[in-house]
């Protein structure tokens, strides 16, 4: 491989994400999108040229494309494993889209493919890669909380508020599951990277809007399969010998939700990140800190964790640095990070939940 040339990527799946990944790898200096394939010729034949691509139907003629060294997943769930299947047996690397909406065990088995062929396969767990998530990641991973104890996480949106909003695949069991299977991998994975591995799990999950329209018969409507609400009481393991407790509230139905808030407590201090701009997670964060015996103050933001390039969009600039980070393993041949391993804990955190909710225990991983 030329380490002075971008790196080919196409993308399997528009959309929505045709929004976000598009501009990324191009923004990106290492990477370089060549081609897109979608299932439907409509829609392909609509886009043929318009943005300078190799558009494709057939994944098998894309998997043949000798420009393209990779592949950005980014369909809805339930094909997202036996496409990937399909591109590590033609020796192609991967970034899944997320949530990657696998089953662990299909995590495991796309591990075992990669690592024989060395391939390398990152997960767009985007929230490590925004800088005031890193550098609060830094103050914790530095020890400034001390001994950690208690994790208050809120997140309240209002983007499946409306009863008009379709039925598609996030209210289909077994795609994604819900709010949990979309802002808990989330949520799962911060947790995981900012204090540590899970230990056990409750779940209390609600669906409010239990009919929606189906896109193709507007008049019609189908029965929502998966949740709105979930409450989720976690144990973490740390570094001390005491589990920390954390409790998670998710929604997609919330009006005026407040967006996104955790607070992390400590013996030797508290810090509070959020931003009540649903829709920005980038620009509208802040970071507060109140070491022990002192108030809060809104933290300086660190210069050398923020990102060259912006878009108007927000949700573009921590995609491209992922997309950076994956290149730079395709060449050195180091492992991704966001990789299967992370995508592997969120989804075992995701499954027990869902286990925890229906049979009303708690779940324990270790």
């Amino acid at each position: 491989m030329d380490v002075y040339r971008p790196i080919g990527i196409a993308i399997a799946g528009l959309g929505f994400r045709e929004k976000v990944h598009l501009p990324a790898l191009r923004g990106c200096p290492n990477t370089e999108p060549v081609a897109v394939w979608h299932p439907c010729k409509r829609y392909i034949e609509s886009m043929n040229g318009s943005e300078g691509l190799e558009c494709y139907t057939d994944f098998d003629e894309l998997l043949q494309d000798p420009r393209v060294e990779g592949i950005v997943i980014a369909t809805p769930p339930a094909s997202r494993f036996e496409l990937a299947k399909a591109a590590l047996n033609a020796n192609k690397h991967i970034l899944l889209d997320s949530p990657i909406c696998l089953r662990t065990d299909q995590i495991q088995q796309l591990q075992r493919s990669a690592l024989s062929k060395k391939l390398s396969i990152g997960v767009d767990l985007e929230y490590r890669a925004i800088p005031i998530f890193q550098q609060l990641a830094q103050l914790i991973h530095n020890g400034v909380l001390g001994n950690s104890y208690l994790i208050k996480l809120d997140w309240l949106m209002g983007s499946r508020i409306s009863t008009y909003a379709p039925s598609n695949w996030y209210s289909q069991e077994n795609e994604c599951e819900g709010i949990i299977g979309n802002l808990g991998i989330h949520s799962f994975d911060l947790l995981h990277w900012l204090i540590g591995p899970l230990h056990s799990i409750a779940a209390l999950k609600k669906t409010i809007v239990p009919l929606r329209p189906i896109s193709a018969f507007p008049d019609k409507k189908a029965f929502v399969k998966t949740e709105d609400i979930a409450l989720l009481q976690l144990e973490l393991k740390g570094l001390s010998e005491i589990n920390i407790a954390a409790n998670l509230n998710l929604s997609s139905v919330t009006q005026e939700g407040r967006g996104f808030w955790a607070e992390f407590y400590g013996n030797e201090s508290t810090l509070i990140i959020g931003g009540e701009k649903q829709n920005d997670s980038v620009h509208s964060f802040g970071l507060w800190m109140a070491p022990k015996g002192h108030s809060f103050r809104l933290l300086p933001t660190d210069p050398s964790l923020s990102f060259d390039l912006t878009w108007n969009d927000s949700r573009v600039a921590p995609v491209s640095r992922i997309q950076d980070w994956w290149a730079i393993s395709i060449r050195s041949g180091q492992p991704m990070v966001p990789g299967l391993g992370e995508g592997y804990w969120s989804q075992k955190a995701f499954e027990l939940a869902q286990i925890a909710a229906k049979t009303e225990q708690r779940q324990y991983l270790f």
